[in-house]
C-alpha cells in the first residue's frame, strides 16, 4: 500500500471523498485539512482576516508567521514521508507546486481530474492522469 499526499484546494468538493476512498483501499493518507498536529489545517485568514487584501510586504512577512511555519513544517514532513502524490483538480498553485516537487523527487504522481479541464502538457511529468476514483485506485 502507498503513503499518499493528497494535493488539492480547500474549495475542492471532491477532496473528502478522495481521502476516504484511498483510506478504504488500505492506503495511508496525509490530510492537510486535518493535520497530525491537530486543528483544521491552515488558512491565511487564521493569521489575519484581511489576508486576501495584503500588500506584497505583508504577504512576505506572513510566510514567517508561527502558524504558517507550523503548517509548512507539517506539509514538508508529509512530502518527505509520502511515496505518492494524488493531485485532485480543481486546485491551485500550492497543490501544483507540491505535485511538481514529487515529480522532481522522482516520486509517483497521479492527477485525478473528475471534471474535464483544458489539457495540460506538463502533466506528462506525472505517472498517470485519471478521471474516476476507480481508475485512481487501480492506478495506485
Amino acid at each position: 500500500m502507498a503513503r499518499i499526499y493528497v494535493a488539492s484546494s480547500w474549495r475542492n468538493q471532491y477532496y473528502p471523498e478522495v481521502v476516504t476512498r484511498l483510506r478504504e483501499a488500505g492506503h495511508e493518507v496525509y490530510d492537510f485539512r486535518n493535520p497530525p498536529h491537530g486543528g483544521n489545517g491552515f488558512r491565511w485568514t487564521d493569521i489575519d482576516p484581511e489576508a486576501l487584501r495584503w500588500s506584497f510586504a505583508q504577504y512576505a512577512e506572513g510566510l514567517h508567521h508561527p502558524k504558517a511555519e507550523r503548517q509548512f513544517r507539517a506539509d514538508e514532513e508529509a512530502l518527505d514521508w509520502a511515496d505518492t502524490c494524488v493531485l485532485v483538480l480543481p486546485c491551485g498553485r500550492s497543490a501544483h507546486t507540491e505535485a511538481g516537487w514529487f515529480a522532481g523527487a522522482k516520486k509517483k504522481v497521479i492527477a485525478y481530474i473528475p471534471e474535464m479541464v483544458e489539457p495540460e502538457l506538463m502533466y506528462k511529468l506525472f505517472d498517470g492522469v485519471v478521471g474516476s476514483l476507480d481508475e485512481l485506485i487501480d492506478c495506485l
